[in-house]
Order: C-alpha cells, then structure tokens, then sequence
C-alpha cells in the first residue's frame, strides 16, 4: 500500500528551458485538483538544502503559461552531490512535510533524484526540460521545439545578410554533445552543410562541399554548426581555416548562445508540458517513483530515471541523408 501523499514539491534544475512555466502551472494545478498541496521550490537543489519552499495555489501559476525561463529559478547545487547536502534537503523536506517531488530538468537532475530516493525513499517523478532532446525515453524534451524555432528564425535573417554579401555564414548553434538542434533546424533553415557531433564530415570533405555549392552557382551559403562537433576546430578557427583555403568567400560567425533557451515557448511545448505535469502528479499519487515522464508516437509514457539517464537518443539518419541531397 503506498503511502499517501498530502504534500508534494516541485523544483526546476539545470539548464532553463522554455516550457518549464508551463509544466509547473501544470504540477501545480493537477495538485489543486486532486487536493493536494503543492510547494515550489526555489533555486532547485541548492533551494532543497535551504529549505527556500512557498505554497503555490492555482491563482499562483496565473499568466505564466506563455513565459520563458522559470519562475522558481534554477541552481546548480554542488552540495547536493554530497552525502551531507543532500542529509540537509531531505531534514528540510521532512520539516515541510513534503512527501514527494517533481523534478523538471535534464539527465544530471534526475541523477540527483534517484539518488536523493534510494537515500531517503522520497518519491520522485522526472520531466524532461532541456533545449537539446537527449534524453533518452522521450522524443521531445520540453523546450526544444521553441530552440528549434529560435534558431529558423535567426538563420533566415543570417541568410539574408549572406545573400546580400556574397558571405559565407557559420552559425554555431547549442548541442554539446547532441546534434539534434543543428540537424533539424538546419534542414529548416535550407542551409547548406550541417556539422554535428554524431557525424563526423571532415574538414576535406566540407571544401569539396561548398566548393560544389560555389560551382552551381550559389553565392552565398549557411554552414550550421553543433557546438560539439568533432571537427578538431572550434566555429572561428573553422572559418579562418574555409577562408584560406576558399578566398573567394568572405566568412563570418555566429553564435547564438544563450538565446536559444529563452522566449516564449510554442504551442507545443505548452501543450507537452501541460499534458507531462498532468501525467507526472498522477504517477505520484498512484504509489510510483524513480520514473520519467516522456512522449513517444503522440502518447504519454514513462522510462526508468536510470534508463532516461543511461540511455541515448540516436539522429535521425534519414534526416542526415535528406539534408545531403538538400545541400545540392
């Protein structure tokens, strides 16, 4: 019989990510309606350890829907990754009485949640909310569909100062580790030639590539770069290097940094936010923990948290061949 919950807590960690809002209206309404209370949790981990928890009614999530970022802010916490931090959260849970946590964040958040349960035994659920979609059990995370959309639309200016130029762009999009932004958004965006970590195109292989675009007649192109790509060289070292070996284009770089996580998040991510906070109290209050809630083929599923942070997406390799016979 689990134990029942009358108190459950809910924290944002990591990176921001656009829909985390909308996922904690979620949480925090679900709550009031099966008549619980629900406390938002400050600063994430590090706000866990301080003990920086409010009551949050309906009223309290009121036009925060269409906000980017989040309201109850994020922290990296390297105290909780002690034994002795995180003895501190859970002494400041149990003085709230909060007998479970909503955990929105990425794979290194929900590291810290199943370690924080198989300490202490307090239940947890995951919700994905990172830009980069590498977690594992899901095929969106919240806040990539908004990046995605950030990133078109900054390109489809890029493009039109290259037309105008005869300028090669580089335009070095987030994605450390993961290629997903780049590919797709480059697919989007027309570009010519896409770098990512998962593919490594060389540095040859990228001259003959753009060499064959200068030879049927375009005069301007966007290379779109994962910041993790593999190449050997950073996005302005690559660019020195296409411009001495390429000087009839002139090549300029673009980072676009940090403002791929904020903004208003889309209709889609509001929506799977919506339906992920919705599924993920549910879970809670029907005895489950140490899962993640995901999205698979439109239907709401769930993964082991040590499946989502074992596991890994793989690109879509159609989509790399699409976006080859796009470049010509």
């Amino acid at each position: 019989m689990p134990k029942k919950i009358f108190k459950l807590g809910v924290l944002t960690s990591g990176g921001d990510a656009p829909g985390m809002n909308a996922a904690i209206r979620s949480v925090v309404r679900t709550c009031s309606h099966y008549n619980i209370e629900c406390y938002g949790i400050y600063r994430g981990y590090e706000g866990m350890i301080e003990g920086d928890f409010k009551l949050m009614e309906a009223r309290s999530v009121s036009n925060i829907i269409n906000r980017g970022g989040t309201i109850l802010k994020s922290a990296r916490s390297q105290e909780f990754r002690t034994p002795v931090g995180r003895k501190k959260a859970f002494d400041k849970l149990q003085e709230a009485e909060i007998d479970a946590l909503v955990v929105i964040g990425g794979d290194g958040s929900f590291t810290g949640a199943k370690i924080f349960n198989e300490e202490f035994g307090i239940p947890v659920i995951g919700i994905p909310g990172t830009i980069d979609n590498d977690i594992y059990g899901t095929d969106y995370t919240l806040g990539y569909d908004t990046a995605l959309n950030t990133v078109v639309e900054v390109i489809d200016k890029i493009r039109d100062t290259a037309s105008s130029h005869n300028r090669l762009f580089f335009v070095e999009v987030m994605g450390r580790d993961a290629g997903f932004i780049a590919l797709n958004a480059g697919v989007g965006a027309g570009a010519e030639e896409i770098l990512i970590p998962e593919e490594d195109l060389g540095l040859d292989r990228l001259l003959e590539s753009l060499q064959r675009s200068k030879r049927s007649g375009k005069a301007s192109s966007i290379v779109v770069v994962a910041e993790g790509d593999k190449n050997g060289k950073n996005v302005f070292e690559l660019a020195k290097y296409v411009e001495q070996n390429m000087p009839e284009y002139e090549a300029r770089v673009s980072v676009l940094g940090h403002m791929q996580r904020g903004g208003s998040p889309s209709c889609f991510d509001r929506v799977l936010a919506s339906r992920m906070g919705v599924r993920a109290v549910e879970l809670l209050l029907d005895g489950h923990s140490n899962l993640m809630v995901g999205m698979k083929n439109n239907k709401i599923e769930t993964v082991s948290l040590e499946k989502a942070i074992k596991g890994s997406n793989h690109i879509d390799k159609e989509l790399i061949r699409v976006s080859g016979i796009m470049g010509v």
